[in-house]
């Protein structure tokens, strides 16, 4: 059984979850990729403010393709995740409790997930058509000359995600690995 999540995460649902669990997120999402994080680290860095609120926000690594005619967003299936690597604990610092992406994190993303209290979110790859139906609204709200890699607020209502990394060091691929040696 799913739980389900409403986003913005608040600190004690965020403290519930644990690695392995399957959940279906609703609410206010922020889109971010490689491009745009590299942005915002770089305007950080020189004291420009975030184009959006970080606090107990989640991001979603996707660059979704182009909306058809009669859609809310096009294909939005999850980017991998280890491209953001290098900007994210800067902005787990910053108040970020949670990403939703695919594949493994490096050590010091996890390290600051557990430092920072936050939450790493698998979604399915390859399923970006069936993801979008959870996706109610879109609206670019940041470096609009990113163009797929812009930032984006979207509405979600029950995304389908599993919890990988949680604030407690739980891993669930290193779980699954490790289990699968033992079997």
């Amino acid at each position: 059984m799913a739980i389900h999540v409403q986003l913005p995460i608040e600190e004690k649902e965020l403290a519930s979850l644990k690695a392995g669990d399957r959940v279906l997120l609703s609410g206010v999402v922020y889109t971010a990729r490689d491009a745009a994080h590299k942005r915002m680290v770089e305007e950080e860095k020189k004291g420009i403010p975030l184009p959006v609120d970080l606090n107990n926000q989640v991001i979603y690594y996707v660059g979704p393709t182009p909306t058809k005619p009669g859609e809310v967003i096009g294909s939005a299936g999850p980017t991998t995740s280890g491209r953001m690597d290098a900007f994210t604990p800067l902005l787990l610092e910053k108040g970020l409790k949670g990403m939703i992406g695919k594949g493994y994190r490096s050590e010091e993303v996890k390290e600051s997930i557990i430092k920072n209290k936050a939450i790493y979110f698998g979604a399915v790859g390859g399923a970006a058509a069936l993801i979008a139906r959870s996706i109610k609204s879109s609206e670019v709200i940041a470096y609009e000359d990113l163009g797929t890699e812009a930032i984006r607020k979207l509405e979600i209502e029950e995304f389908p995600a599993v919890v990988i990394n949680d604030g407690y060091g739980g891993d669930l691929y290193a779980d699954g690995v490790a289990q699968y040696k033992k079997d």
